[in-house]
């Protein structure tokens, strides 16, 4: 398995190999892949990795399947898909069982490729969902990265955009850099300038300043988790711009496949936020920021409420308003 490690970009452009389930779930922890599409693919390859060297004896191979996806949960807390794609996985493995371990592994090479094609389906579709939202001459700000580097391909918050400049839009991008690890800078930046749109890195601090200048007219962000009512967890400070968003008079979007809605819970009280590690914040890319000993609170999510949601872009449509009974009539 191969995957580039988002963690040296824009410096670098390095293509790593994934051996082992350790070698995937170390990819996942460090951030070396990130985004919850794309945590959701690599953990469903990761299994298959997990199996490739296992003789083919059926029980074994099961249980190596088993082990490999207990392991790869606990690899980070938040982002719904990587369950999701695990639990694909898990039942994959039980289905064929009695076929041969032979069979086993092919089914769940199949399956890891399956959940790989259907989220770039996914992300395109939600690219066509959107593309209205994003029209002529407009400003567009995103908070972290939800680009084709967060997902199998087109990426989610990123997704109307890319189709809006190939229906021959012109709009400005307005990227936050997304402290503490930079995603916006490091990633959408490199993203967009590839790509060839019109986008201006900005502190994160700055987003209300923009917003008061008139220069943002549409918010996009993707989503790790959305909980049953339409709460969305999303990179740590989506919620802070959401609140500016709101007082400047300006829509929010959420952009995300319907895996990354977890009905299982009513609200986002009950999505679990990963908290990441001091350093995050007090090493900033390997050097000191802040005096020895520094208390650190670092959450890597937060929480929009539904309310300061203008709508869920999904690849089965538009989810507006944002509520209960919207969001079951859109995923039924």
């Amino acid at each position: 398995m191969e995957l580039i490690d988002q963690t040296l970009l824009p410096g670098e452009f390095k293509v790593i190999s994934c051996r082992t389930a350790e070698d995937v779930w170390d990819a996942i922890k460090v951030l070396r892949v990130r985004g919850a599409p794309a945590i959701g693919v690599a953990a469903a390859m990761g299994v298959v990795v997990a199996v490739q060297n296992v003789p083919d004896d059926e029980k074994a191979v099961l249980e190596a399947a088993a082990r490999a996806a207990d392991y790869l949960a606990t690899s980070r807390p938040t982002a719904v898909n990587l369950f999701w794609a695990l639990d694909r996985m898990r039942r994959t493995a039980e289905r064929c069982r009695g076929s041969g371990g032979r069979a086993v592994k092919e089914a769940l090479l199949a399956e890891a490729t399956a959940i790989r094609d259907s989220d770039a389906a996914m992300c395109r579709a939600i690219g066509d969902h959107g593309q209205h939202l994003v029209k002529e001459g407009c400003g567009v700000l995103t908070h972290c990265n939800a680009g084709s580097l967060a997902a199998a391909e087109y990426g989610t918050a990123l997704a109307p955009l890319y189709r809006a400049q190939e229906l021959g839009r012109r709009f400005r991008v307005y990227v936050d850099e997304t402290r503490p690890l930079l995603q916006g800078a490091r990633l959408t930046m490199w993203e967009l300038m590839r790509a060839g749109i019109d986008c201006t890195l900005i502190c994160d601090n700055m987003a209300a300043a923009v917003m008061r200048q008139g220069k943002v007219d549409l918010v996009l962000v993707g989503a790790d988790r959305i909980a049953a009512n339409g709460d969305t967890a999303n990179k740590i400070g989506t919620y802070g711009v959401a609140v500016l968003a709101r007082h400047h008079g300006v829509p929010l979007y959420v952009a995300a496949p319907s895996s990354t809605f977890d009905l299982r819970l009513e609200s986002g009280d009950e999505i679990p936020i990963e908290e990441r590690g001091a350093e995050e914040v007090t090493h900033g890319f390997g050097r000191r920021t802040a005096p020895a000993g520094a208390k650190v609170y670092c959450p890597a999510f937060d929480v929009t409420p539904a309310e300061l949601i203008a709508g869920i872009i999904t690849e089965r449509g538009l989810i507006q308003p944002v509520d209960r009974e919207n969001i079951g009539r859109v995923l039924r």
